[in-house]
């Protein structure tokens, strides 16, 4: 058939070639540029209103569920995250239905500071809601972070790796979610603000305000300062969550001398008896911007979220009862050996004691059970015949053998 440019025309809206300038062919078929702009629109709305936002469930209770899966305690923790979770993705569908209508209620974000001494599930519970949700997320570390033109990180990387984990969709990566772990890095080193530049301190908290709040950040796609020649990427953090987790060691000095009271004069209150047990729990914002965060980044995070320290009863859940325990780990790699392992409960009460001497939190559940099952894991492989193998108190401690039982030999 004789295509000449005068009968040639967009297949959707009837334009020809003159008027449109430039149609595409494909499959006997046309399409304009304003079609393509139309068309890329319509999918774009249809991957937001659907965009698996299945509120039926992702319920905050089923959220917690999840989560309970991995992790053990820290039920108050698990419940802020949820909600905000939750109410996150109500925000995302709020704005994809949002008409041109000036009495809409804009619902603002609620974003997350996560504290608690180390090992006790703060980067755990970021991996597992990564596991559970549709959006993206992802996980970067504050203490790279560096004041522009200094050694270091950018601010704006972190926006950078969501980028990236969003398959370098701008519309997704404004609807996910950015953990910042180590927090705590950036706080002020010290008093004086007035003569030297605190590089990795207040100058990255000033940098963190806006991203954190909403604003148009402009990124380079590569990320990095390795190609300056690179096209920048602007992307609008209003939609994006924020969770921040750090350990901040030293905050129960300050909290305690909060809750201890001072001044002077008659009227002072001072209570000499402070329960330290719980103290944590009493974080308010004024002691972490005592600890050395500037008052506006700490108005941008609302929700503050204390993780319990681990108890030996939890610490013995966590080793035995996550489907991925540390204990059922090591079961799977003496089944591929088709041996079973078994531990008494004398040996994982003393494995459970061993770690909490180390004062690490959880982590150190993984480095106690490598330092019994060293030897164990050396001889017992090499064994014929070997049908279980059962440690007791008296290997954990003593260094002793385990008691190994085998199959009957048949020749």
């Amino acid at each position: 058939m004789d295509k000449s440019k005068n009968k040639i025309t967009c297949s959707f809206c009837g334009a020809s070639q003159k008027q449109a300038k430039v149609l595409v062919e494909g499959d006997g078929a046309f399409i304009c540029g304003k079609c393509i702009i139309k068309s890329s629109a319509v999918i774009h709305e249809a991957n937001i209103s659907e965009n698996n936002f299945n509120l039926q469930t992702l319920k905050p209770q089923i959220i917690k569920e999840q989560l309970d899966i991995n992790i053990i305690g820290q039920e108050s923790v698990k419940k802020s995250v949820s909600v905000a979770v939750y109410n996150h993705y109500k925000r995302l569908i709020n704005i994809s239905q949002k008409k041109d209508n000036k009495n809409d209620v804009t619902i603002d974000k609620s974003n997350i500071l996560f504290l608690g001494p180390t090992g006790t599930g703060k980067t755990l519970i970021a991996k597992n809601l990564a596991a559970i949700l549709n959006v993206p997320f992802v996980i970067v570390d504050a203490t790279v972070l560096t004041e522009a033109g200094y050694v270091g990180e950018d601010v704006e990387n972190i926006l950078v790796r969501l980028y990236h984990e969003a398959n370098y969709d701008i519309n997704k990566a404004q609807m996910g979610i950015i953990y910042i772990d180590e927090i705590d890095k950036i706080a002020r080193k010290g008093s004086n603000m007035s003569i030297t530049r605190d590089v990795s301190g207040e100058g990255v908290q000033q940098s963190l305000l806006k991203i954190i709040e909403g604003t148009i950040a402009s990124i380079p796609p590569q990320g990095g300062r390795k190609h300056p020649e690179q096209p920048l990427v602007k992307i609008d953090t209003t939609n994006i969550l924020f969770i921040c987790g750090g350990t901040f060691q030293g905050i129960l000095d300050v909290i305690e001398r909060r809750v201890r009271g001072g001044g002077i004069g008659f009227d002072r209150h001072i209570s000499e008896n402070v329960d330290k047990s719980n103290l944590l729990m009493k974080t308010r914002p004024e002691d972490i911007i005592n600890y050395g965060f500037i008052p506006e980044l700490m108005g941008r995070l609302p929700i503050i979220s204390a993780l319990e320290p681990l108890t030996s009863d939890m610490m013995l859940k966590i080793l035995t009862k996550p489907k991925n325990s540390i204990i059922n780990q090591y079961k799977h790699l003496f089944n591929l050996d088709n041996i079973n392992l078994k531990f008494t409960d004398g040996a994982l009460q003393t494995i459970v004691e061993m770690a909490k001497k180390r004062n690490t939190g959880a982590r150190a559940l993984r480095a106690a059970i490598e330092e019994v099952m060293l030897e164990v894991m050396y001889e017992v492989p090499s064994l014929k015949n070997v049908k279980s193998c059962t440690i007791t108190k008296d290997v954990v401690l003593c260094k002793k053998s385990p008691i190994l039982s085998f199959y009957k030999n048949t020749a």
